[in-house]
């Protein structure tokens, strides 16, 4: 296969186009909760308070996530308006700058071919389309990578003053999106590429350390904002304690203190979590993953160099989230780009060789596997026009499996991108949409006005993110009868209740009006019992709005 095969060159921006198509129509569903609806709430306090210092959510000062992420998604809410497509947007925004870093590397460190195949593979990655609809941190954070990671590259190679302020702009974004433990995912594969080459004179180059300085001056809006939220006030309750030091856990206990088990925040590890749970994450290219990482310790032992920059770092990032007590699914999609290029480099290896016919066997596979699925799925849960969900993704599957093919790596990531479009036409179009009617608080929230915006309105007995960030002023956590009883007194208000409450009230006399009676699920704990549409209402728990009158008693 020559360096640049003229059939990849040809269909690559079809396919690109057609990754970040499948990937927008999330942008408008609905927030999930609960992550993603607590974060959207916390960058909607800011822009309602216009206070860009302190973060506040959950009812309370909020320390566990640094501020980057936030500023972004209230500077998209002063632009378009507070709306889930508002606090989506700009993380798609920094997703689409991870693809170009995704390709500057690659081509960088292999060649172009294996760069825009490592795009295509990374377009469509299920947790990394699925982290675009579900939005928290990692699509700020692997843009901002990718990014320090190419300009530090150009430090490298051309020490221009420039690269060396872009790449310092991005750590310390990246910093301020997820903490400190991003400098061992961006300087990890560094440091080993310098011991393999024994660079160890690089230690004391001085653009390195100009580069950790203006690091420490572009993430001083952080740390200053933790000082006077925190700091200044030793008196707040925070994870139950008082004196609570934000820069202290900036520095240690958000990170280290996870890893050590030590801080605030507590989790039970399990060393192979992140092994079994990339083979579902990374679908459609899992299989070849595998096999890409075996081929590179088996044949491909006298590689450039350089290029562990991104094995070290995605090998030192993998082991400390598999050793850490506090593991997560999405913490992986930080490390697809460099899995999309070792994955990439395989396919763009393995082009020429009839060994590559297993792959497409194993593509066809998981094609049909994905079409069984979302069949069976349709079935089961009884999804509103769910047949044409069947329809689509089988017409999808007969098209990819008769077309002509040029050669077999074309095959190969048609077949992946036939199963991507299934999956996401699926997931977007029926099955989210589906999923995302039971959560209360955003069906409740439908029946506030913008013209009431001024009412009172308040949660006690049953708290919901979305119902926060959806009514359209300030939501209140009620969190004891005392202070419901003065809440009641500032009627007409509104109160989101369970049913058992709901119930209390109206039978003490409460003069009040049930404007809306969603029903509930924890729809990211998904349950056989709920997903089986005969016996889905056994599963489900009625959530109460109720609007109180001017003339309400107090009870």
């Amino acid at each position: 296969m020559n360096n640049h095969d003229p059939i990849l060159h040809r269909y690559f921006p079809w396919l690109l186009l057609l990754g970040i198509l499948l990937n927008i129509p999330g942008l408008w569903l609905d927030i999930m909760e609960p992550d993603g609806a607590l974060y959207a709430t916390i960058a909607k306090h800011i822009v309602q308070h216009n206070d860009w210092i302190n973060l506040y959510g959950d009812g309370h000062d909020w320390l566990d996530k640094p501020h980057f992420p936030f500023w972004m998604a209230a500077i998209s809410y002063k632009i378009f308006g507070i709306t889930g497509f508002a606090y989506k947007l700009p993380a798609f925004i920094f997703w689409l700058v991870s693809l170009r870093y995704t390709f500057l590397i690659a081509k960088e460190l292999f060649n172009a071919d294996v760069a825009r195949i490592a795009v295509l593979i990374y377009t469509v990655a299920l947790h990394s389309t699925l982290a675009n609809f579900d939005v928290r941190a990692e699509p700020y954070l692997t843009a901002c990578i990718t990014g320090a990671t190419w300009h530090m590259l150009r430090i490298y190679k051309e020490g221009r003053w420039l690269h060396i302020a872009a790449a310092a702009l991005f750590t310390a974004c990246a910093i301020m999106t997820k903490g400190i433990f991003v400098l061992i995912t961006i300087g990890g594969g560094w440091m080993i590429f310098w011991m393999v080459t024994r660079q160890f004179n690089q230690l004391l180059n001085y653009r390195w350390w100009l580069f950790l300085g203006l690091c420490f001056i572009f993430i001083l809006p952080e740390l200053y904002s933790l000082y006077v939220q925190f700091d200044l006030h030793p008196e707040k309750v925070v994870f139950g304690e008082t004196r609570v030091s934000g820069l202290r856990f900036f520095f240690w206990d958000s990170q280290f203190g996870r890893f050590f088990n030590t801080g605030p925040i507590k989790g039970k590890g399990d060393v192979t979590f992140f092994l079994h749970t990339t083979l579902w994450a990374f679908l459609p290219w899992s299989v070849g993953l595998v096999a890409g990482i075996v081929y590179l310790l088996r044949f491909d032992k006298n590689a450039t160099p350089m290029r562990w920059v991104i094995y070290g770092s995605t090998l030192v990032t993998f082991v400390l989230f598999s050793l850490s007590r506090f593991q997560l699914p999405h913490y992986l999609v930080i490390e697809f780009p460099y899995f999309s290029m070792i994955t990439a480099y395989f396919f763009y290896q393995l082009a020429k060789s009839p060994k590559i016919d297993h792959l497409v066997t194993v593509q066809t596979v998981l094609m049909f596997a994905a079409l069984a699925c979302i069949t069976g799925l349709v079935y089961i849960t009884g999804i509103h026009n769910g047949i044409f969900a069947a329809i689509i993704s089988l017409v999808i599957v007969l098209i990819a499996s008769v077309i002509s093919y040029r050669n077999k790596l074309q095959q190969l990531l048609f077949k992946g991108y036939a199963m991507a479009a299934m999956l996401y036409i699926f997931l977007f179009q029926f099955f989210y949409p589906f999923l995302l009617q039971y959560q209360s608080g955003r069906q409740a929230a439908r029946e506030i006005s913008e013209n009431n915006k001024n009412i009172p309105v308040a949660a006690y007995g049953s708290f919901s993110y979305t119902f926060e960030f959806y009514s359209p002023g300030d939501v209140s956590l009620i969190r004891n009868e005392e202070y419901l009883q003065d809440f009641i007194e500032a009627a007409p208000c509104y109160l989101y209740t369970t049913e058992s409450i709901a119930d209390s009230l109206l039978k003490s006399g409460l003069d009040a009006e049930v404007r809306a009676t969603p029903q509930h699920f924890h729809v990211t704990r998904l349950k056989m019992g709920f997903l089986n549409y005969k016996k889905r209402n056994v599963t489900l728990e009625p959530r109460y709005l109720l609007y109180i009158k001017n003339d309400a008693a107090v009870l």
